[in-house]
């Protein structure tokens, strides 16, 4: 199967700070890929040069069949991307906001209104004024609206109720379903194990393990502690 994301010998160094050390890496296309670990393993780092907006310090990253570095443009244009801190135009209200990014890609708002409805969200609202879990549904609006090939989502459900989270899961089976790439940045297990068919876990900038769900649904440690 084609690699929807492919890296070789990946490493990224923020002065003599570690980003990623030779991370090797392949996501199927039409798979939902979870990247796991806590804070500050490397998740972002992998995300940032994915699209270009570091560069890596060692090693190469294709997209889409496509040269991270040299192809950035067009990598974007086919990816949907919601970043770990959705941070954007505060004075517009959501719909002005939605408009402008459809506008950029020569879309419509007919994609982003529906989702707003699933998500609950009020797009008369002006972006300052929304809670953390409100501008989450922005950011998650604006990554779908465009139907992209490939979904980039880091820490999505950041801010999100448990029925928004469940909702959440709902629209990524479905775009899964339709044939699209979902790769997803998590430090949480059980999200995860929900909504993707793999996961690759990230520990201290190294990839430490990549396994299929239900494989790793299968070594994982229980403790039952009973009392009579």
């Amino acid at each position: 199967m084609t690699a929807a994301i492919s890296t070789i010998g990946l490493t990224k160094f923020y002065g003599q700070h570690r980003g990623v050390l030779d991370v090797n890496l392949d996501i199927r296309e039409g798979e939902v890929f979870g990247l796991l670990g806590p804070n500050g393993a490397g998740k972002t780092t992998c995300i940032r040069v994915f699209l270009d907006f570091i560069r890596a310090t060692s090693g190469t990253a294709t997209v889409l069949g496509l040269n991270s570095r040299t192809d950035s443009l067009k990598i974007r244009q086919k990816v949907g991307y919601l970043p770990g801190e959705f941070v954007t135009y505060e004075k517009l209200t959501a719909h002005e906001l939605l408009e402008y990014f459809a506008n950029l890609r020569d879309h419509t708002l007919e994609r982003a209104k529906t989702l707003a409805d699933r998500f609950n969200l009020d797009l008369s609202r002006k972006i300052g004024e929304l809670s953390r879990g409100n501008r989450q549904k922005v950011g998650l609006i604006q990554a779908f609206m465009s139907d992209p090939e490939l979904l980039i989502l880091d820490e999505p459900t950041t801010g999100l109720d448990p029925l928004l989270q469940q909702e959440f899961h709902e629209v990524v089976l479905e775009e899964a379903k339709a044939g699209k790439t979902l790769f997803i940045s998590s430090h949480v297990l059980s999200e995860v194990e929900i909504i993707c068919d793999r996961v690759g876990i990230i520990r201290e900038g190294s990839l430490v393990a990549v396994e299929e769900i239900s494989a790793l649904r299968e070594r994982a440690l229980t403790r039952v502690e009973i009392v009579f």
